[in-house]
């Protein structure tokens, strides 16, 4: 194979990657029902931070251990930064030494999930249930009880400290 061909080559495999990745997203259950929050781009932007609209409307990721929600210990509820769904109960966050807030278990009804095959990978891509904002990714290495680790960006999440007692 000589240069060209392998540029070639190597360009093919990038547009089959792109390819998967919006194929992903677009044939998810999630997104052929439609959502109860929907808003024109405009709306998210001017209701996001950019960080926020880049990560929850176009599937980003924020770099690892730059959320302040990494730290955040105290009673509460994490929601959606997008639409305000309570996502996750303190009670369920842990460390899970990756650099992005992490739960093991969602509040009943709060998100949904579909297959992610971006980047030459098979992931479950967390989005919220409401608004069909990209939260993050749910693997199966974590703690008991179920197993799972919900590795969220914390720019998608917003904390409501618990106003007396746990959450």
């Amino acid at each position: 194979m000589n240069r060209r061909q392998t540029l070639r080559a190597g360009a093919s495999l990038l547009g089959l990657l792109a390819a998967s990745r919006l194929t992903a997203v677009m044939t998810g259950p999630a997104s052929a029902a439609g959502f109860e929050v929907e808003k024109s781009e405009a709306e998210w932007r001017a209701r996001l931070s950019p960080a926020a609209y880049q990560v929850l409307r176009e599937h980003g990721t924020e770099r690892a251990y730059t959320s302040p929600l990494n730290g955040e210990k105290r009673p509460g509820r994490f929601v959606c930064a997008g639409c305000d769904l309570p996502l996750f109960s303190s009670k369920t966050k842990f460390e899970s030494g990756t650099g992005w807030p992490s739960f093991f278990e969602t509040l009943p009804g709060a998100v949904g999930t579909q297959v992610d095959s971006a980047y030459g990978m098979r992931r479950t891509e967390v989005h919220c249930r409401r608004c069909g904002g990209h939260l993050g990714h749910v693997f199966e290495d974590g703690p008991k009880p179920t197993g799972l680790r919900y590795c969220m960006n914390g720019v998608s999440l917003r904390f409501e400290p618990a106003a007396d007692g746990p959450a």
